[in-house]
């Protein structure tokens, strides 16, 4: 994550800084000039701009003023609370800021050295997958002398001006700014990985052990270094509507603390460990707080000790900052952006995830075996026409964090357009040995399906059990264009892969060692009425498929005569007459036992009905049955891209 950046625009801040000095001017950024352009598309701002320096401003302009700080930032003219929030989140993030704002120290101004003094900023961004350094000229639009977009409580402090406008620099110009997600900007920020979660419609209000467990997972994120923002969801005409509880519709705020508070005063608080859920909040606004339980005068802070109260650091002042009960902010808050801050340490105290990135695109091709835009699962006829990952479960069972992003689009809008499509993905769980593109969906069952949104970024999080999945990534509609790039996360290594190819590839060897003929599916439902194997009366039963030298063995079943396997596996076999076996066996400590086998013909005319069959023995005795019966399904064609 925390690799070199790349000049945006080819603009090398060091050189132009040089330059700047050894000529004894003020930079002026010609890729993002002081034009109306700069500032809109459509709707220009209210008043006659004029582009001013900071000296032009202030008398001792600076980057910071006694640091950097969430309540220095306040929102302009320009409808991006959004933008504000995240910058509120990333001012309370050292680590965080240190990487967007490169070389502080080296950009602030010096009153004692003003001849190094050139106009000339950078910042830096986590665009799809790299950072990437803006650079910006420091002359900032103004009407009345007053700066029209971000500014800082304190005039003369202008990181946050400079900061947005190489965010707008971005964008294309300051108006592709209105309107936007928090939780993108805090991405752009941090490179993390952003999960939006509905608050409305998860009903976590109602559910109290729902609420608790999102209230503990929250307090994990934010004491992780994770960054969270909220809004309340709004009609059109209700966007920035201030509602008499103080708090504001279709506006953002972030999250500045997640606390559990304790109650009481005295020993006595510590004996009788009372905690109430409390979460505090910023409103980009600088002002404008919520009026109820917990605000900053509520009598509710009179059950809360002095210490643990100064804690707290509250304040009693109309600075935009506030607490309230996560009960209350469930239940009035809609939407929240969670922005997990990805551990991919190899040596960390906390918990440490493997990640694996992958770019790709939606292509049209009018050949289907070539054709990458197939739309979602709805539209089953072309779904398997999508980019496909292949990656494994080696865990008993592993949570995994799967994040698809499109580009950025906000750069497009001032040409009409701008608008993000809509995407999702399907996770599939296949064969334990596939390796190659899926081309139908036989037994193979889809575990997972994410939400479908026109968002730039989809978030999923889920518990896998052991075996191998594919990922497919996909737009809604059929033949949409665009580009994506997939984050997989794991525990350990899930060797997560793209699959190219549809088939086995004909190599020069082909001709002396043979080429498949047929492709054959099998899976293994389950088996019943097996023998008794221990003392307990019980068995830990796996299943083995046998063909052509190769072989594909599922997990053991713990202490069953029943066992419900879910196992299948695929096959490019070369000799077609030559039959498959499927053993049973009992995993023992000292040495496995063989429970059964069936033989299975494996031919182009075989019924793919399921199928109870006998357990019978090996070898010359393979007429005699064994107690049990295994239930399978077999699929063989001449077509090697069938399955």
């Amino acid at each position: 994550m925390f690799s070199s950046a790349v000049p945006y625009k080819n603009q090398h801040y060091a050189e132009l800084k040089r330059n700047c000095i050894n000529d004894k001017t003020l930079f002026e950024d010609a890729e993002f000039p002081v034009i109306n352009s700069s500032l809109y598309f459509k709707k220009p701002p209210p008043g006659l701009v004029e582009w001013k320096r900071p000296a032009e401003i202030s008398n001792a302009p600076s980057l910071f003023v006694e640091g950097i700080s969430a309540h220095d930032l306040n929102q302009g003219v320009v409808g991006n609370c959004w933008f504000v929030a995240a910058c509120s989140c990333l001012a309370m993030k050292p680590e965080l800021w240190k990487r967007v704002i490169p070389d502080h120290k080296e950009q602030e101004w010096d009153p004692k050295h003003p001849e190094n003094y050139a106009g000339i900023f950078h910042f830096q961004f986590w665009i799809f997958g790299e950072w990437v350094d803006v650079v910006v000229d420091d002359r900032l639009p103004t009407i009345n002398k007053e700066l029209i977009y971000c500014h800082s409580n304190e005039k003369n402090e202008f990181w946050s001006a400079l900061l947005e406008k190489a965010y707008a620099k971005l964008s294309g110009c300051y108006e592709s700014l209105e309107g936007g997600n928090t939780g993108d900007a805090v991405v752009d920020f941090s490179g993390a990985v952003a999960e939006a979660i509905d608050l409305g419609a998860e009903e976590y209000y109602k559910d109290q052990t729902k609420q608790d467990q999102l209230f503990e997972d929250l307090l994990k994120v934010y004491d992780r270094g994770g960054i969270i923002s909220c809004s309340i969801s709004a009609q059109p005409h209700e966007i920035e509507l201030k509602m008499s509880n103080g708090l504001v519709k279709g506006h953002a705020y972030s999250v500045t603390a997640v606390k559990k508070v304790r109650l009481g005063h005295g020993l006595l608080a510590y004996f009788k460990n009372e905690t109430i859920s409390l979460i505090r909040m910023r409103n980009p606004w600088g002002q404008t707080e919520w009026k109820g339980a917990w605000s900053d005068t509520s009598e509710e802070w009179s059950k809360v000790g002095d210490m643990e109260r100064g804690n707290l650091g509250i304040t009693v002042a109309d600075d935009g900052e506030f607490w309230m009960s996560f009960s209350d902010w469930c239940k009035l808050f809609t939407n929240a952006d969670v922005c997990r801050v990805i551990n991919t340490a190899l040596i960390s105290v906390n918990k440490t995830w493997n990640e694996v990135v992958h770019f790709g695109s939606w292509t049209k091709n009018a050949e289907p075996l070539l054709n990458r835009c197939g739309g979602c699962a709805n539209h089953k006829p072309t779904f398997l026409q999508n980019p496909q990952f292949l990656f494994d479960v080696t865990k008993e069972s592993d949570e995994v964090l799967i994040s698809l992003q499109q580009k950025d689009m906000k750069i497009h809008r001032r040409f009409g357009q701008g608008e993000n499509i809509t995407i999702g993905f399907s996770v599939i769980k296949v064969e334990l040995n596939r390796k190659y593109r899926m081309h139908d969906i036989l037994t193979q069952q889809c575990v997972q399906t994410s939400t479908f949104i026109n968002a730039r970024t989809v978030f999923m999080r889920c518990t896998l059990e052991q075996g191998r999945y594919v990922l497919i990534p996909t737009t809604f509609e059929p033949y949409t264009l665009g580009d994506y790039m997939i984050r997989v996360f794991t525990d350990v290594d899930s060797g997560c892969r793209e699959l190219t190819e549809d088939k086995p590839q004909v190599k020069c060897w082909s001709s002396f060692l043979g080429y498949p003929q047929v492709v054959t599916h099998v899976y293994v439902h389950g088996a019943g009425e097996l023998q008794n194997q221990d003392s307990t009366g019980g068995a830990d039963p796996y299943v083995i498929i046998h063909c052509e030298g190769r072989s594909v063995r599922s997990t053991i079943k713990k202490d069953t005569l029943n066992p419900e396997f879910t196992t299948s596996a695929i096959f490019f076999r070369k000799k077609p007459r030559k039959p498959l076996t499927v053993e049973v066996w009992n995993s023992n400590a000292v040495k496995d036992e063989f429970m059964g086998q069936v033989v299975l013909s494996g031919s182009v005319k075989d019924t793919f009905s399921p199928q109870r069959l006998q357990l019978r023995k090996r070898g010359r005795q393979m007429a005699d049955e064994m107690p049990g019966t295994i239930s399978v399904r077999i699929l063989t064609s001449t077509q090697l891209t069938a399955m």
